[in-house]
This record gives structure tokens, C-alpha cells and sequence, in this order.
């Protein structure tokens, strides 16, 4: 359930529009909804913004159309994460209008289509230090598109070739908060957030040979970055980046709007 749901329910209940008993059967989900192997939580976005988001990983497609049904009847829209092909399928089986993405792995449900700002707005810049890391970085870009953020991209710009980067030096400073994506010994969170003065979140991924550790080091490498402003999620976690952004952003546009 987000704000705006319960503000028109409220409203259209004052103007005599519809009963309390209707309002209250609106209600009597909260503040969760119980459906055997999920408990919906449908007080999230009144909290945090975002509504529950579902893991897809590990779910059979029974649960995972369960929670999806559950979650659209008090959401406008729903986000599915680490969802496989052979999910998808079976999952648009009982969704036709759901969005897939194979790369990023996030099959999508709204009702319309996202916003589309002209290219002075206010962004995101989500960037990747490697082809390879592209899809992290797509988890990362959709997710926040999903909530109707605007984001811009710049892909293989790592530091094997830094002239590559410094040519978007523009595109780095005009953005709102940068999302950086990099594997092997994931350096180019530390070069981006040298650069600019908006919020930088570095996101390791395990892409790299094998004194990678599976992303390690480049989680390392940037929990110990000597540049300054610098905030890091788990190691491919394309998706809690994106969310770790969306919340400073929505803060910042909740206060503005007070």
C-alpha cells in the first residue's frame, strides 16, 4: 500500500463516494497480509517509500505468483528480483502483461509505461567498469527506472582505459548520485568518487580470475577506497544499490514537498 492508494481511499470516503465498510475491507490487510508461505507486508511503502520487493531466487513459480497476486491488490505495481528464464515463463503463463528482462533478471508489473524526462532532469548515473558487468549494472538501472527515476548510463568505461572515463567527466558531474559497478580489483569506484561531489555507491561483482574470490577483492578494494563519500553493498547486489539511492532521493523530495 503506498501513500497516495490510502489518500484517495480516505478522500473518496469523505466525499460519501464509498462506505466505510468498503475502506475497511481496503484496511484489513494491514499490517500484513498472511498467505501461507509469504507474509505480505503491505504497510512497506507507507514506511520506507518502496513497496516489498520479491526475490524470485529459490521460489517455485506457485509462490512467487501467490505473492504477486497478494502484493497487487494493495500496490499499483510489483517488482520481482533473480528471476531465472524457466521462472519467467511460467510466471507470465499467469501474468501476460509482465515485463522480463532477461539481463537484469526483473520481471516487472505497472500499470504504465515509465517516465520518460528530458535529458536536463535530475538522474542517476549508473556506470560499469566492464561489458561483463552489465548486467549487475542493469539490476541496478531498471530498478531504479521501475520507480520512475531517471538514469543515464555509461558502460565499459574501467580504469584499464581511464581516458575512456574521463570522457564523460560532464555526464559524471551533473549527476545526482552515481551507482558504480566494477569487478577484478574494483578500482574505479575509488577513481569516479575522486571526481565528483554527489554520492557514489560502489557495487563489487564477481566477475574476475581467480584471485577475484568471487568479488572479494573488489568489495575490498572498495570498503577501503581512500576516496572520500563512498557507500558499498554486497558483492553483485545491483539491486540494493538502486534501493540505497532511491531512499536518499526520496527523502530529499519528501522534504521538499512538505
Amino acid at each position: 500500500m503506498d501513500s497516495e492508494k490510502l489518500r484517495k481511499q480516505l478522500i473518496a470516503l469523505q466525499k460519501g463516494e464509498i462506505t466505510l465498510d468498503q475502506v475497511l475491507e481496503y484496511l484489513k490487510v494491514l499490517p500484513y497480509d498472511d498467505i501461507g508461505p509469504a507474509l505480505i507486508d503491505s504497510h512497506r511503502a507507507l514506511r520506507t517509500g518502496m513497496p516489498e520487493v520479491v526475490f524470485g531466487l529459490n521460489k517455485s513459480p506457485e509462490q512467487v505468483v501467490d505473492i504477486l497476486q497478494s502484493s497487487l491488490k494493495i500496490n499499483d505495481r510489483v517488482l520481482a528480483t533473480r528471476v531465472t528464464p524457466e521462472l519467467a515463463e511460467e510466471v507470465l503463463k499467469k501474468f501476460p502483461e509482465a515485463q522480463y528482462d532477461s539481463q537484469s533478471r526483473l520481471l516487472k508489473i505497472r500499470p504504465d509505461e515509465p517516465l520518460e524526462p528530458g535529458n536536463d532532469y535530475p538522474y542517476v548515473l549508473v556506470i560499469s567498469a566492464g561489458t561483463s558487468d552489465i548486467p549487475v549494472a542493469e539490476e541496478a538501472a531498471q530498478t531504479l527506472e521501475f520507480f520512475d527515476v531517471h538514469v543515464k548510463r555509461a558502460y565499459d568505461v574501467g580504469v584499464a582505459g581511464v581516458h575512456r572515463l574521463l570522457d564523460k567527466i560532464k555526464l559524471l558531474q551533473n549527476a545526482d548520485a552515481i551507482i558504480c559497478i566494477a569487478g577484478m580489483e574494483g578500482a574505479l569506484t575509488s577513481v569516479v568518487a575522486g571526481l565528483v561531489s554527489c554520492p557514489v555507491v560502489g557495487v563489487p561483482t564477481s566477475v574476475g580470475y581467480g584471485s577475484n574470490f568471487g568479488g572479494l577483492s573488489a568489495l575490498l578494494a572498495m570498503l577501503n577506497s581512500c576516496a572520500p563519500g563512498v557507500a558499498v553493498v554486497n558483492i553483485d547486489n545491483g539491486f540494493g544499490a538502486a534501493q540505497f539511492v532511491y531512499s536518499i532521493l526520496n527523502r530529499h523530495v519528501s522534504r521538499e514537498n512538505q
